[in-house]
C-alpha cells in the first residue's frame, strides 16, 4: 500500500465511499503524493510517451496549422496557449516550426497552464530562454485573440462513471472491501445530467462524464467567440461515452488502477461530443489524428527528414510516422477537435 492508499483507505473507512472523480483527483493532484506533483512521467523514462515525445514531426506540423490560421485570421497580437504541456515538448517544437513565419513570435504571448511544479521546471529547461507565463487556471489567460492547443489534457481530467439500471443511475464508488481499496456501486437514482443519453443507451451501458472538463471548455468557448482565435484539442477518445474506459497506466503497462495510488498514471477516454457541446458558442470540427496529419504533410515531412537519416536512425523515424498516422495505432484511436468563430473558416487540415 503506497503512502497515499493509507490516506484514502483512513478517509473512506471515516466518510465512507468516494467517487471515481475524487479518486483521481487524490491520484494524480494530491500535492504530496499525487502523480503529476511529484515526477515527470513522460516519455521512454516515465510511465507514457506522447505524440509530442514520439517525433518532432507532430508539433511541427501543429505549430504550422496554427500559424497558418493565425495568418488566415489577420496576424493579430495573440495568446498562444497549451493546456497540460507536458515536458514543454509540444510548445517547443511549435516555436521552432514558426520561427521563420513573418511576425508570428512577435505577436505570441506564449501561456502554458501547468498545475506540477516538478513539471513546469522541466518546461522551462525544455524552452530555453523563450519568454513564457505559467498559469493555474483557464480564467487567468490574458486577454486576446486565443490559439490554443491541448494535447493529452482533457484524458487526465477526473471523471465520473455510471452504469443505467431500469431505476436510473448507478455511480462507480471507491470503497473498501476487507480493509482494501475496492470498487463499487451506489444505489441507483436519476440523474438530470444525464437525461439526454437515455435515447442512445440501454440498462447495464456505463457512461462517462468529467465534470471539471465542462467550465474549461466554456470559457474557451466564450473566449474564442468574444475575443477571436481557434482551438486545436488532440486526445484519445470518440464521439461521445459508452463503456467502462477507465484505466491505469505504469512502467508503460497497464496496470490496476487501485493497486499502487499515486504512482500510476490514471486516465479515461474522451468525450469530444461533450466538449464540443460546453464550448457551444463555436463551430467545430472533429477527424481522426492520422488524416489531419496527412492533410498537414507528414508524409511529405517524413520523407524529407528519412532522407538524412541512415540505420537504427531511419527506422526509428518511420517507425515514428507509422505509430501516428496508421489506423492501427495512434492514427485513429486519437482524435482531433477544432473549434473556431461562426463565420471564420477552421484551422488547416480540419476543412
Amino acid at each position: 500500500m503506497t503512502a497515499l492508499g493509507e490516506l484514502l483507505v483512513r478517509r473512506i473507512a471515516a466518510t465512507g465511499p468516494i467517487t471515481l472523480a475524487d479518486y483521481m483527483a487524490e491520484c494524480l493532484l494530491h500535492p504530496e503524493h499525487g502523480y503529476y506533483s511529484t515526477r515527470d512521467p513522460f516519455g521512454q523514462a516515465g510511465d507514457f510517451t506522447t505524440a509530442p515525445e514520439i517525433s518532432q514531426m507532430f508539433g511541427e506540423l501543429l505549430g504550422l496549422c496554427l500559424a497558418q490560421y493565425w495568418l488566415d485570421l489577420g496576424s493579430p497580437p495573440m495568446v498562444l496557449a497549451e493546456l497540460g504541456p507536458g515536458r514543454g515538448t509540444l510548445m517547443a517544437d511549435i516555436l521552432r516550426a514558426t520561427r521563420q513565419v513573418p511576425g508570428f513570435h512577435a505577436a505570441a504571448n506564449v501561456v502554458l497552464m501547468e498545475a506540477s511544479p516538478t513539471l513546469r521546471t522541466v518546461q522551462r529547461k525544455t524552452l530555453g530562454t523563450h519568454p513564457v507565463t505559467w498559469i493555474d487556471r483557464i480564467e487567468d489567460l490574458p486577454q486576446g485573440p486565443l490559439f490554443l492547443v491541448a494535447n493529452e489534457f482533457f484524458d487526465a481530467l477526473p471523471i465520473r462513471q455510471f452504469r443505467r439500471e431500469p431505476s436510473g443511475w448507478s455511480e462507480t464508488m471507491v470503497g473498501l472491501k476487507d480493509g482494501a481499496l475496492s470498487l463499487g456501486r451506489a444505489a441507483s437514482t436519476p440523474f438530470a445530467s444525464l437525461e439526454h443519453r437515455l435515447a442512445d443507451t440501454k440498462p447495464g451501458d456505463i457512461v462517462e462524464t468529467c465534470p471539471t472538463a465542462a467550465p474549461i471548455m466554456d470559457y474557451i468557448g466564450n473566449r474564442i467567440a468574444e475575443q477571436g482565435g481557434g482551438a486545436l484539442i488532440i486526445d484519445y477518445g470518440d464521439w461521445g461515452s459508452l463503456g467502462d474506459t477507465f484505466q491505469a497506466l505504469q512502467d508503460h503497462e497497464f496496470a490496476d488502477p487501485l493497486a499502487a495510488p499515486g504512482r500510476a498514471d490514471l486516465t479515461a477516454h474522451v468525450d469530444f461530443q461533450a466538449l464540443a457541446l460546453a464550448a457551444g458558442k463555436l463551430e467545430h470540427k472533429f477527424a481522426n489524428q492520422g488524416a489531419v496529419l496527412e492533410r498537414l504533410g507528414i508524409t511529405h515531412r517524413a520523407t524529407a527528414l528519412a532522407q538524412r537519416l541512415k540505420g537504427p536512425a531511419r527506422e526509428s523515424h518511420i517507425a515514428a510516422h507509422r505509430r501516428l498516422t496508421h489506423p492501427s495505432e495512434m492514427g485513429s484511436l486519437f482524435k482531433v477537435l477544432a473549434l473556431y468563430r461562426p463565420g471564420t473558416p477552421p484551422p488547416p487540415g480540419l476543412s
